[in-house]
């Protein structure tokens, strides 16, 4: 039986801003079929991490950045975790489906008078494709 090969490639950058020393990097390129799960990584080093806001931003083929957390396309699909020891944030991808097919940015937010209000930093991405 033939199938699609879900391929997940990080563009492999590590991105300094800010202050010195502040990094993200993302995770290492893998190859997932369509109905399968991944996780995507992202290692941060230089932040204060766990009073931070961080979470992924996905940018479709020819479309703007979208919060993947809602997407419609994608609720019920992912999760989103961090490890604050370790200064690292997950994204879970369940049951890939091509329209999947995105970079996915790791984000470090801001937070003003206690609400998320804008992206303050974000990764070099996670370009998945079919």
């Amino acid at each position: 039986m033939a199938y699609r090969k879900l391929t997940l490639l990080v563009v492999a950058v590590i991105l300094s801003a800010g202050a010195e020393g502040q990094t993200i990097t993302e995770s290492e390129p893998a190859v997932r079929k369509p109905g399968e799960s991944h996780r995507l990584t992202c290692t941060t080093s230089g932040f204060s991490f766990s009073s931070s806001v961080w979470n992924w931003i996905r940018q479709a083929p020819g479309k703007g950045l979208d919060s993947n957390t809602y997407a419609s396309s994608v609720q019920g699909r992912v999760e989103v975790t961090r490890d604050n020891s370790n200064s690292m944030v997950y994204l879970r991808l369940s049951n890939l489906k091509p329209e999947d097919s995105a970079v996915y940015y790791c984000a470090k937010h801001t937070v003003v008078k206690g609400k998320m209000c804008c992206v303050s930093l974000i990764g070099g991405g996670v370009n998945a494709n079919l």
